[in-house]
């Protein structure tokens, strides 16, 4: 268990009292660096792997830290009475939480030593051979399916989806309790045609039944000047909830529980 406790990763937040990203009330560990570079990305500190300073109209924040499991234990289990009263846990985010296999999947583990229930939220984009060791101790999976066109996946997030198509089956097929989540960005994927097509895909998944549309919001968007980044969709704007409703009605004719949020 020592070996477990010891292992040490890089995360940027903690955000507990969640009720988001799995059941319940939650506490959300997010893990920085990712290989995704989404446009719309409300977390862009969280894509280095390094640790960043962001320069918040004068105020410096250090953006990252390193830290064991077992002190982040410590802090998680300060909500164990939560937890068991709401039927939630613990959700690892990012960032991708997959690229981090030393750290996260002992951490996945000390959880379920302790009773504590697992989630993550995930593009899927590693190597299956990654994502298998996480499996065996997460109740929950959340994966973001962006676009079925590699071509325009790679264009606005700078990776091609057949990986992320192929881990997505093949997560389904391990029999984990898989939920498929859709950024909704305009100008991207907004098109009941583009959502339909997502939907049918994650029908297709054995077991799946559920569908998550989150509409875009701009809520990162300060960050970028923070980190001295450009933001590159100041002219897009958030899908109206008339738009999001014709979306969901896409999203639920190959019959799957679809809402908006989650």
């Amino acid at each position: 268990m020592d070996e477990i406790l010891d292992a040490v990763g890089r995360i940027f937040d903690i955000q507990r009292y969640s009720i988001h990203d799995g059941p319940g009330i939650r506490t959300i560990i997010f893990l920085k660096g990712c290989a995704l570079r989404c446009r719309w990305c409300c977390n862009p500190e969280s894509q280095s792997f390094e640790i960043q300073t962001m320069n918040m109209n004068g105020e410096v924040k250090t953006v990252g830290e390193d830290i064991s499991v077992r002190e982040l234990m410590d802090i998680i289990r300060q909500d164990a009475f939560y937890y068991r009263r709401s039927g939630g846990g613990v959700t690892l985010s990012g960032g991708e939480a997959l690229l981090q296999p030393h750290f996260a999947v002992p951490l996945l583990m000390a959880c379920h030593a302790f009773g504590i229930n697992t989630a993550i939220e995930t593009t899927g984009i590693a190597k299956w051979e990654v994502i298998k060791d996480y499996l065996p101790h997460l109740d929950y999976v959340l994966m973001d399916i962006k676009h079925m066109d590699s071509r325009k996946h790679k264009e606005f997030t700078k990776q091609p989806n057949e990986r992320i198509l192929e881990n997505a089956r093949r997560i389904a097929e391990y029999g984990s309790n898989l939920t498929i989540r859709i950024p909704v960005i305009p100008t991207f994927n907004d098109t009941p045609a583009e959502i339909s097509a997502i939907a049918d895909f994650a029908a297709s998944l054995p077991g799946v039944e559920r569908l998550h549309l989150l509409p875009y919001h701009r809520m990162g968007q300060d960050k970028y000047g923070w980190l001295g980044r450009e933001y590159t969709l100041m002219d897009i704007t958030p899908p109206s909830s008339e738009h999001m409703n014709e979306l969901l009605k896409a999203a639920r004719r190959p019959g799957l529980h679809c809402q908006i949020g989650g």
